[in-house]
């Protein structure tokens, strides 16, 4: 009987075995497919890191010093591990290929696959000529490379942190990964104007990173313009994060990311749900370009005529640089004088005031500036449902605790340093300037002192009494999770409130009609500890490698390294190799922070309280 006469189940029941051959054979390719695949992503992460880094040293070095050709014959071969990269996923992978990307990621595959055409067509014709000739740029190539290259680095760092590594190590190891990669790019010949050892390169690129502004060499008479960005670069990236940046690059071209990712992610940026995990990160990325740039035009705009010779690309340079430096609370300055430039001593109140509002702005905290969203959002919805008629159900705390308390400490913070400054520094370091100038640097003194480090009336020329009062702001510093430095106003609200507590004879700690969690009082009291700690022991380290500098001087340098403000009693040339390392350390830990890196190390024990007996300290 032919097949076709037969009964549909016998007809399926002779089909099976042909169905289920080939069924088997898909599963054998889709299995052979996705080895291969997992094989050409460690090529390609790798490939990644080798083209960087040959765009580096084409940048950095000059031409009599290195094989050109050879550098573009590198970045040729990154080109052809990219172009297959793309084609075998497009060819093999079609389903995962389109399913698992975004738009963006096939827009940079896409232009991978334009540079096929300078090679298929190595001369141009008729309308296409001038965009072949463009293609055959070499910029053009080294922009998509480096845009390519990003991209697949970043997914491939977030790929490895699935490995369920611990999450404070991993936030140590990447700010060191990036010092050192730092510390290498300021060697190069064309960042510098002579030669550096590589322990300056090495502390200048920590002090980058961990956005404190202390320099061992004269930087401005050191550096070049290349230099200077690679600074900036540093001070970004130390600034927002190395995690946001690769998580930011990893979820905007790959459009997914592991639970565990999004776990990790969650710890280190604020947001309310996973779900907005994305959002926050580009709502953080945008918020920093908007305010750097409009910081850019301002400080533009208040410099005083005659400053840098008028010379426009110079003014816009500086101009840029200072707003990014300044938001970071960076405190590096490539001016000679540094913010003491006579120019804008002179006639420069409005810059001080701009670069005051751009320091206050990055100590603010990225958690505060979601809530600041979110409240903004919760505003407009309530406008909305009155013009509608609709009814809505206002949020009761639509202000989070820890913004209250951070605007509430800060604003008291800053007002009081700036009185301080005002009243002591009157007859002292501000007496041959006039009343509006007073009022301007005492305001501009008091926001520099808790982070950001820049120098106009520097420490030497403080009253003691002064000195005391701007370590201490020194020492609180900023928000948590913020540009800034110090023990962070989170930790000093927490402990001001549980010592109000103590002395009230309350149980708990109560602010705002909430209650604060008696793990963030712990934690706040850790903080403050090490940082005492971290002091005592990076001085006494200091001291007794170089008894010859002053105990003052030591201490206060230390103080500046562990809070990352980067103000200097000028001692900082003076110290020996080991010591640069040393207070480098310190500026490191100062960013990251030390219980960060002590969870890191230590790891999670168990919790064998809860099985114990209760029993108290004498304590007076």
């Amino acid at each position: 009987m032919h097949s076709s006469h037969l009964h549909p189940i016998a007809w399926l029941r002779r089909l099976r075995p042909k169905t289920a051959s080939v069924a088997r054979m898909r599963l054998r390719f889709r299995g052979t497919a996705d080895r291969i695949s997992a094989f050409m992503n460690l090529v390609v992460y790798l490939t990644a890191v080798v083209a960087v880094t040959a765009m580096l040293v084409y940048a950095g070095f000059e031409d009599d010093t290195i094989d050109r050709r050879l550098v573009i014959h590198v970045l040729q071969g990154a080109q052809i591990v990219f172009i297959v990269n793309v084609l075998f996923n497009l060819t093999f992978r079609t389903k995962a290929f389109f399913r698992d990307s975004l738009i963006i990621s096939r827009v940079a595959d896409f232009a991978i696959l334009l540079t096929l055409i300078p090679l298929i067509f190595p001369h141009g014709s008729g309308i296409f000529e001038p965009v072949v000739h463009i293609m055959h740029n070499k910029y053009f190539l080294f922009s998509i490379l480096a845009f390519y290259a990003v991209a697949e680095f970043s997914y491939g760092t977030m790929q490895l942190l699935g490995r369920r590594t611990n999450p404070s190590l991993i936030l140590s190891t990447s700010f060191l990964l990036f010092i050192f990669i730092g510390s290498f790019v300021l060697m190069l010949p064309r960042c510098t104007y002579g030669n550096i050892s590589y322990i300056d390169a090495l502390f200048m690129a920590s002090s980058a990173v961990s956005m404190t502004g202390l320099c061992t060499v004269d930087a401005a008479a050191t550096f070049t313009p290349m230099g200077w960005f690679v600074i900036a670069i540093l001070m970004q990236i130390g600034a927002l994060g190395v995690l946001t940046f690769t998580s930011f690059f990893a979820l905007f071209f790959s459009g997914k990311s592991s639970i565990y990712n999004q776990l990790l992610m969650h710890d280190f940026i604020y947001s309310k749900s996973m779900s907005q995990l994305m959002p926050v990160i580009l709502y953080i990325l945008g918020f920093t370009l908007t305010v750097e740039a409009a910081g850019a035009v301002a400080v533009y705009f208040s410099l005083p005529d005659g400053f840098l010779a008028d010379d426009i690309g110079k003014r816009m340079a500086f101009a840029a640089f200072h707003s990014l430096s300044a938001f970071c609370n960076g405190g590096f300055c490539p001016l000679p004088d540094g913010l003491a430039d006579p120019a804008l001593m002179r006639h420069g109140n409005a810059f001080y005031l701009v670069t005051t509002v751009l320091i206050i702005a990055g100590g603010i905290g990225f958690p505060n500036l979601v809530n600041f969203k979110d409240v903004l959002s919760e505003y407009i919805r309530r406008i909305r449902a009155r013009i509608t008629g609709h009814t809505c159900c206002p949020k009761v705390h639509i202000y989070d605790l820890n913004t209250k308390l951070v605007l509430l400490f800060t604003a008291l913070l800053f007002a009081g340093g700036a009185v301080m400054f005002y009243i002591l520094e009157y007859n002292g370091a501000f007496e041959r300037l006039s009343l509006q100038d007073k009022v301007v640097q005492s305001i501009f003194c008091s926001a520099t002192v808790r982070t950001a480090g820049f120098n106009t009336y520097g420490p030497q020329s403080w009253l003691g009494v002064t000195f005391l009062s701007a370590m201490f702001l020194m020492w609180i510093g900023c928000s948590s999770q913020s540009m800034g430095g110090g023990i962070k106003v989170n930790a000093f609200a927490a402990v001001m409130l549980d010592l109000r507590s103590i002395v009230y004879g309350q149980k708990g700690v109560t602010a705002f009609g909430r209650k604060v969690s008696p793990d963030s009082i712990r934690r706040a009291y850790a903080v403050v500890c090490f940082s005492i700690f971290a002091v005592f022991a990076y001085s006494c380290l200091i001291m007794l490698m170089q008894p010859e500098l002053d105990m003052k001087d030591v201490m206060f340098e230390c103080f500046s390294a562990i809070t990352t403000v980067g103000m200097s009693l000028g001692i900082t040339p003076e110290l020996s190799d080991v010591g640069k390392i040393a207070i480098a350390s310190a500026m490191f830990l100062g960013r990251v922070g030390i219980i960060s890196v002590l969870c890191g190390l230590v790891g999670n024990k168990p919790d064998i309280s809860p099985m114990l007996l209760e029993d108290d300290i004498i304590i007076n």
